[in-house]
């Protein structure tokens, strides 16, 4: 195993001081690194994504588990460098491809297979890309995300309560959630004003295709865009609410928190058929 530089002289080499405009918070200390890695385990064979990977913390625990390969995407010119190092003292097995993960074409990036995806997330995109992994999630055999802990709670949230929302429905519905590990502040450079959290998710084998996933957007996007109406309102802009509730047996006075991720499924069935 090569010999690396501590992570904060990599920090000071390179002028990766954080920049709040890119959601940035490093994680430098190797135990927190390795463990995030542990919880994506098994990674033997795997290809793993890796977003917003800065000075290189998380990369060093993937590149020293059993992966076979981890693509970096990153944004910021200052921690290509980092990663470039890395790269060097691990031949053939560390791809840096410098942009935006929004835009980034996972297949064209990770052409074989098994994929995961481990990454501490930049805040300010945290959710944005796993509502677009979600969309993509049969390509994935496990998700293991950091984010705010408010947001990991809403992934995560149960029905009928404050956290639950259209995060939970959607997350759920593709994908089995759990919250694997809260870290405080002071583990990160900077600090974040707000507790932080892993969520590792484990798609469901069944792929919904994109007719239904349509439908179950639309569906959560109306019944949480007004979440303390009654269902009898909130979902009048797909049509005739009453009758799509009734026929999937749900009562039109309830609220939209209060039905399951099954309910839900249920009647984003009901509108693509009404649809065919």
């Amino acid at each position: 195993m090569p010999v690396l530089p501590d992570l904060r002289d990599t920090v000071a080499k390179h002028g990766l001081a954080a920049r709040k405009s890119l959601g940035q918070h490093f994680l430098l200390d190797p135990h927190v690194c390795a463990r995030i890695a542990a919880i994506a385990a098994p990674l033997d064979g795997r290809v793993v994504l890796e977003v917003g990977p800065g000075p290189g913390g998380l990369t060093r625990a993937l590149l020293e588990s059993p992966a076979a390969r981890v693509v970096a995407v990153e944004l910021d010119r200052r921690a290509i460098a980092a990663q470039e190092e890395l790269a060097q003292a691990y031949p053939g097995r560390l791809t840096v491809v410098e942009g935006d993960a929004m835009k980034a074409d996972t297949l064209a990036l990770l052409p074989e297979s098994p994929r995961r995806v481990v990454a501490n997330l930049p805040y300010n995109v945290g959710t944005p890309l796993l509502i677009g992994w979600l969309k993509q999630a049969a390509l994935f055999e496990s998700l293991t995300l950091m984010f705010q802990q408010e947001v990991a709670e809403r992934i995560c949230a149960a029905p009928d309560t404050d956290a639950y929302g259209r995060l939970s429905v959607l997350s759920q519905w593709r994908c089995s959630c759990r919250m694997a590990m809260r870290l405080p502040p002071g583990a990160f450079s900077p600090p974040p004003k707000v507790w932080s959290a892993v969520v590792h998710l484990v798609p469901h084998a069944e792929d919904p295709g994109p007719e239904l996933l349509a439908a179950m957007e639309r569906l959560t996007a109306a019944a949480f865009g007004q979440r303390r109406k009654m269902l009898r309102s909130s979902l009048k802009s797909l049509g005739e609410s009453d009758a799509l509730l009734s026929a999937g047996g749900i009562e039109p006075t309830r609220r939209a928190e209060t039905l399951s991720v099954a309910e839900f499924d249920r009647l984003a069935r009901l509108l693509v058929a009404r649809v065919a």
